[in-house]
């Protein structure tokens, strides 16, 4: 079983009751002590859960995010994804965060990085997002600058869509956006399989000097609904498990495949 298994299969017996005990780890994971305390530290770090003595509890987790948030066959790949657009990022940016897995991997790096937590009378870094479970997470931050935008809230996805969305966008300048997406083809582009979701991405994309659409490999070659249209899609953050094949393709097409280093 590898970490990010075992780390899913603590919050699935955290999910049961409420509470989990060390040894209650021990005895369904076939692990040691120390790794079970290491397992459920790193849940603690990520606010997942709430350490108590010889266990962990669900009373501290800010938020329950939908289904596709909470088992994650590639929260490996995009950890690295995260770690790869996070090196992107220099203190005092102003920075755009779609929602998405992947940007809340990112979100979650950013808001243990030293740099951006340091004390400062001026803020280390201003993030704008329509996702309003990243807002939640990096609102902890004082640090952190955070700008929601408006919008109707999409329960699948957490993320504020709509004309309210475009309106506030259009008021905003970004050094920097992340774009997180269903589907990514050499042909057509990124791909959203909501609408709303699409052209509020677009906005994002076009507000920024530079833009990053950021998707594991496992989305690449893949068509979803929605095409960002009227976006010049330039650089894809993606892991390993990329073919060179894929890569050449994007390449050929102007895009710069960026692969993310294998943790």
């Amino acid at each position: 079983m590898t970490r990010t298994d075992r780390l899913t299969a603590i919050l699935d017996l955290l999910a049961e009751s409420g509470h989990v005990e060390v040894e209650d780890i021990v005895t369904r994971l076939g692990v040691s002590p120390a790794t079970a305390r290491r397992d459920l530290d790193s849940l603690a770090k990520q606010r997942l859960l709430s350490r108590t003595r010889g266990g962990a509890t669900t009373g501290s987790v800010a938020y329950d995010l939908p289904g596709r948030y909470n088992r994650d066959d590639h929260a490996e790949a995009k950890q690295e994804i995260a770690s790869a657009a996070s090196a992107l990022i220099r203190p005092g940016a102003v920075i755009g965060l779609s929602g998405g897995t992947t940007n809340t991997a990112l979100a979650q790096l950013l808001s243990t990085r030293e740099d951006l937590n340091a004390p400062s009378h001026t803020p280390t870094l201003t993030v704008v997002t329509n996702a309003i479970n990243i807002a939640s997470q990096l609102a902890v931050r004082p640090n952190i600058k955070i700008m929601v935008t408006g919008g109707i809230l999409n329960p699948r996805s957490y993320e504020l869509v709509g004309p309210y969305t475009d309106v506030i966008m259009q008021k905003v300048a970004l050094d920097i956006a992340f774009i997180g997406v269903n589907g990514v083809d050499p042909d057509l582009g990124p791909t959203i399989t909501d609408e709303g979701e699409a052209m509020v991405n677009t906005v994002m994309a076009r507000r920024a000097t530079e833009s990053y659409v950021v998707a594991d490999s496992s989305k690449v070659g893949r068509r979803s609904f929605a095409a960002m249209s009227g976006y010049d899609f330039r650089h894809l953050i993606t892991d390993s498990g990329i073919s060179s094949e894929h890569i050449a393709a994007f390449e050929a097409k102007g895009t710069e495949v960026i692969v993310a280093p294998a943790g």
